[in-house]
């Protein structure tokens, strides 16, 4: 059975990344954007980052240029305004595309195994998929859902 553990991405430096690395860890995928309306989200991704990585818990960000263009720098630009803006210390990855033909792997296994309400297609930027420590998919909620809403969620799914 396919895992989260079971993937890899480039990370935002350009380094591959095993995601099997945070086997035994509670993860939140987030596809991210810089020019979003929610873009402020980025906050509330690194307070629950700050509450809850002592216990094995991580944020993974997902650049994605593929809604109204609200992502349009290259790595380097990405890493240095999340980093000045939000200081941002959870992994953040290469731009990817979450929809379509050329979706990365990873999210095109994030979207059968938790649809949408477009039929898993992602709707927007900052859409989130919590991943449990033994890599399976629990939940999956809106790019409205705001990072705090889930702090019960990784509660329970950090035991």
């Amino acid at each position: 059975m396919t895992n989260l553990h079971d993937f890899a991405a480039t990370g935002i430096d350009g380094q591959e990344i095993d995601l099997s690395s945070y086997d035994g860890s509670v993860v939140l995928v987030v596809n991210t954007a810089s020019k979003c309306g929610l873009t402020p989200q980025y906050q509330g991704l690194q307070e629950l980052q700050d509450a809850y990585h002592e216990r094995g818990f991580t944020v993974l960000g997902f650049p994605c240029d593929q809604f109204a263009n609200q992502e349009p720098g290259t790595e380097d630009e990405i890493a240095a305004f999340c980093e000045r803006n939000y200081g941002v210390s959870f992994p953040m990855f290469a731009k990817i595309d979450v929809n379509g033909k050329g979706a990365h792997p990873l999210y095109q296994w994030l979207k059968d195994q938790k649809g949408g309400l477009l039929g898993g297609a992602i709707k927007w930027n900052f859409t989130k998929f919590l991943v449990g420590r033994d890599g399976s998919v629990l939940d999956r909620y809106a790019p409205t859902t705001e990072p705090g809403k889930i702090a019960g969620d990784i509660e329970a799914a950090l035991g």
